[in-house]
């Protein structure tokens, strides 16, 4: 019998699953990662299909979290024609009028662009499982990829103060990794790399920056919702919030999300 639906890019890769392991966002809880076989080499069309799925890519691997009783890792992306910036989001963009925005490869990459992840994550980062940096660990995260992938630097005349790493994707970019000077906090870099990426995708009439994984339990991840309308993930559906949601909200979508949906949640919140 003919199908009437298209056949999946998806349908021959071979994915497999990790044993569970300490989870990265909660503590004293154990997570599990579907990935796709590293031998695979995918294009812009299976990695798009891939990231609308929930999947993100770290250097060679194409992963999803499948964790036992625990659905806190949503896919979440911004939809950049309706977005719109906040007051903090303003004066961050204001702030850094004076930087020029480069594109290139992440192929091009070279010792200034490891000098500054380095001092990034020795200064930023000296409490999490990326220290201590080094050079074969910048190039398997952020050089080798499995796909079409960029760098977008931020230069002070012949300064470089922050890379975005992203990922070409046919509806828009991934957003893989940012990194910045350490005594530029005053700069909000993070915030001002973010609405570059959603700039550059407007510019290229695309729709989506996808910001990888919200976890509501894990404070680190809170500012991904700054950016709003956002689109969240949810059991296979993309949804959008078009506000900031209270702390209480917060909680307590999150606790929902160690067993179902909440069903009270389709409301005005969410388109």
């Amino acid at each position: 019998m003919n199908s009437y639906y298209p056949k999946s890019l998806l349908n021959d890769l071979q994915y497999y699953i990790t044993p569970p392991h300490d989870c990265s966002y909660l503590n004293n809880k154990s997570s599990r990662m579907v990935f796709l076989d590293p031998a695979h080499r995918i294009n812009v069309l299976t990695l798009s299909e891939l990231s609308r799925l929930g999947f993100r890519r770290s250097g060679d691997f194409v992963y999803r979290p499948e964790c036992h009783l625990c659905r806190q890792c949503l896919s979440c992306r911004v939809p950049v024609n309706d977005f719109q910036m906040n007051s903090r989001q303003k004066k961050a963009w204001k702030r850094n009028r004076d930087l020029t925005i480069r594109h290139v490869s992440t192929q091009a990459a070279t010792q200034q662009h490891y000098q500054l992840y380095h001092r990034y994550i020795c200064e930023r980062h000296a409490d999490g499982d990326m220290y201590p940096p080094s050079y074969d660990q910048f190039e398997k995260f952020l050089i080798h990829s499995c796909t079409d992938s960029f760098f977008l630097e931020f230069w002070l005349e012949d300064r470089l103060l922050a890379v975005s790493t992203c990922d070409v994707l046919d509806d828009g970019v991934s957003a893989v990794y940012t990194f910045f000077d350490p005594d530029e906090n005053h700069r909000s870099l993070g915030v001002y790399a973010v609405l570059q990426q959603i700039e550059y995708v407007k510019q290229q009439n695309l729709d989506y920056v996808y910001l990888g994984y919200w976890v509501p339990h894990s404070k680190k991840m809170n500012y991904k919702t700054d950016y709003h309308p956002i689109e969240l993930l949810l059991d296979g559906q993309w949804r959008r919030i078009n506000r900031n949601l209270s702390a209480e909200e917060v909680k307590n979508l999150g606790s929902m999300l160690m067993t179902t949906l909440p069903a009270e949640w389709n409301n005005s919140i969410i388109k």
